[in-house]
């Protein structure tokens, strides 16, 4: 019981390192108008300083490993926790956006390297029998720290309304983006000093010709007589691991590989390219197209947040009893239904300022839009084009909200349910299940390099949603980039239903000898 308690103790604080990844990468959702305005971004400036993390994790995740093997998991999983550190005080302090883009980016190690080492160590530490579970704890703390990340950015501007003498003494109103960023470096810091109490991994000592230390761990985490067998047992795979290094990505496109790798990146693909992370970094952005105004926009942020992670548990109960292939076809069905909600919430919205409404914005800003009073606009195109040119493109940004919830003729609610049924759906589909996929339809010989190279697609496609968000609000519309998405699902589920297999309860060479062939 006591070497359970231990191992159970040592992948929670491990996977913290997932916790810090999810909170870093969504923070942003509550910094973007705010970063914009402050240092005059253009669209497509903000999409770089959004999808910049995404783009440079994807190229840490491809050296942490071998980094990792060299100088130890735990080694880099405290430079990782100095990182997150660096890069949240260094982002909060930025003068200029040169200064805010390489802070993100040099989070964005952070947050690829951790994504990789975390659930490499608890993987390598854990029993056989409870491994799946322990390993499941990254994935719940990436969850967890998205949902505090927006539960931290509402609750920080909503300390901008308090007459606390603390409140003005730290200037929170003025700087509440800064103290958004700049929070995540408490986490990090107790991270860093949690790391001191966790072991190295006995894996990693063993192939520094390490094996009496490498079994003085192992017989923490379970009996001398477990950890001697466990001994044998990596000294084997180490040995197919020595062969598997001669594995090169070309033997991907052999003939016989088509099948499971056109599965591989229709499903690394489909995840992202629906729009997920659209709606994670950018979340109070697209509720605050609805008309609801900034403060409210954060409040129901955070439900996107509680709803990703209830569906996240809900789908971990469900996988391995009702299958991958179910879950994938109603959660990919689902998002059609929801993006198509979400386009037809937005198309049937109209724009009307009237002079009543003119009223409450300042004098200068109400004589600028005085022409555009009671003028009736039926897209948010046209009519942020006509506020822009009106007020100037930083004032009409600095006060879109505003504008919007005064202008707009809309049913918001249809948006709050779309965003939300749409991350549920995701949630108990195309997040879980594609890295269940990846991990059983790969033969074992090419498994690694498989999954490196449709990670990195997928990584590929998210940056690319991310930077061009932005610029689809504002020349699109929001109504177009839904339905966009909502085709994309369409042509994803038509691609589920014809070439995913069912795999649950079946082997790994059941499953090799069918899809290789």
């Amino acid at each position: 019981m006591s070497n359970t308690r231990f191992t159970t103790r040592v992948a929670v604080i491990v996977a913290l390192g997932g916790f810090l990844m999810g909170f870093d990468a969504s923070v942003i959702s509550g910094v973007n108008k705010f970063v914009q305005i402050e240092f005059l971004l253009t669209d497509i400036e903000l999409g770089i300083s959004v999808s910049s993390l995404t783009a440079i994790a994807a190229v840490a995740m491809m050296f942490s490993g071998p980094l990792s093997d060299v100088y130890g998991r735990r080694v880099l999983l405290k430079y990782c926790a100095i990182i997150f550190a660096i890069s949240a005080v260094g982002s909060a302090l930025a003068t200029g956006y040169l200064s805010f883009l390489l802070f993100r980016m040099l989070g964005g190690i952070g947050v690829g390297a951790s994504l990789i080492l975390a659930p490499m160590y608890i993987a390598e530490i854990a029993p056989a029998s409870s491994r799946g579970r322990l390993v499941s704890f990254n994935q719940l703390n990436i969850v967890i720290g998205i949902t505090l990340a927006f539960f931290s950015n509402y609750y920080i501007l909503s300390l901008a309304n308090s007459d606390a003498a603390w409140v003005n003494y730290l200037g929170i109103e003025e700087n509440n983006w800064r103290w958004m960023l700049g929070v995540e470096v408490v986490p990090a810091i107790i991270y860093f000093f949690c790391l001191f109490t966790v072991p190295k991994s006995p894996r990693w000592l063993i192939t520094q010709g390490k094996e009496p230390q490498a079994l003085a761990v192992m017989n923490k985490f379970s009996s001398n007589e477990e950890a001697i067998k466990e001994l044998a047992n990596i000294r084997e795979s180490l040995k197919l691991e020595h062969e598997k290094n001669k594995i090169s990505y070309f033997q991907l496109f052999k003939p016989a590989m088509r099948l499971v790798l056109t599965i591989g990146l229709i499903v690394s693909i489909l995840q992202q390219i629906t729009g997920i992370n659209a709606v994670f970094f950018y979340a109070p952005m697209i509720f605050e197209q609805s008309g609801i105004g900034t403060n409210a926009s954060f409040i129901q942020a955070v439900l996107v947040g509680v709803t990703n992670l209830v569906f996240t548990i809900i789908a971990m109960s469900l996988i391995d009893r009702l299958g991958r292939k179910p879950l994938l076809t109603a959660g990919v069905g689902g998002i059609v239904v929801f993006m198509g909600l979400l386009a037809y919430g937005f198309n049937s919205a109209s724009y009307t300022l009237s002079e009543d409404s003119l009223a409450q914005f300042p004098k200068e800003v109400s004589s600028a839009l005085a022409h555009l009073s009671e003028q009736k606009f039926s897209d948010d195109i046209s009519f942020k084009h006509a506020t822009q040119k009106a007020l100037g493109v930083e004032y009409a940004k600095k006060y879109e909200g505003e504008i919007l919830e005064a202008a707009i003729n809309m049913n918001p609610l249809l948006i709050l349910i779309g965003i939300l049924g749409f991350v549920a759906c995701f949630a108990v589909s195309l997040g879980p299940v594609m890295w269940v996929l990846f991990s059983e339809i790969f033969p074992i010989k090419l498994r690694g390099v498989a999954i490196s190279f449709v990670g990195f697609i997928n990584s590929i496609v998210s940056t690319l949603v991310q930077f061009v968000f932005p610029w689809e609000l504002s020349n699109l519309g929001s109504a177009t980039t839904f339905l966009l998405y909502g085709i994309f699902a369409l042509i994803g589920l038509i691609l589920v239903l014809k070439f995913i297999p069912e795999t649950k309860g079946r082997s790994l060479e059941e499953l090799e000898k069918e899809l290789v062939g």
